[in-house]
């Protein structure tokens, strides 16, 4: 059996750096709404969360791909002339 396809990594990159530049705004937001005299606790916990949903999408979106290079490169089998499921 020959290896599983590839997703396209340039496309994926690419929509990834769009997601990533989202996060990062956000990073800054909630480094500038930190109270006055408590940035680091007023943030940390924020930029921690939007770093581990950046993962997950990281993750789930890599898989996806993957699933879809796949899926690509082996078209279902077309149903038999006679109209009946294989059985």
């Amino acid at each position: 059996m020959g290896s599983m396809p590839k997703m396209s990594r340039e496309e994926y990159v690419a929509l990834m750096r769009k997601k990533m530049e989202v996060m990062l705004g956000q990073v800054a937001d909630a480094i500038n709404n930190a109270p006055d005299g408590s940035i680091i606790n007023g943030s940390e916990e924020k930029v921690r969360d939007l770093f581990a949903e950046l993962r997950q999408q990281a993750f789930e979106l890599g898989l996806q791909k993957r699933i879809d290079a796949a899926e690509a490169a082996f078209p279902p089998s077309k149903a038999p002339a006679d109209g009946k499921e294989a059985s």
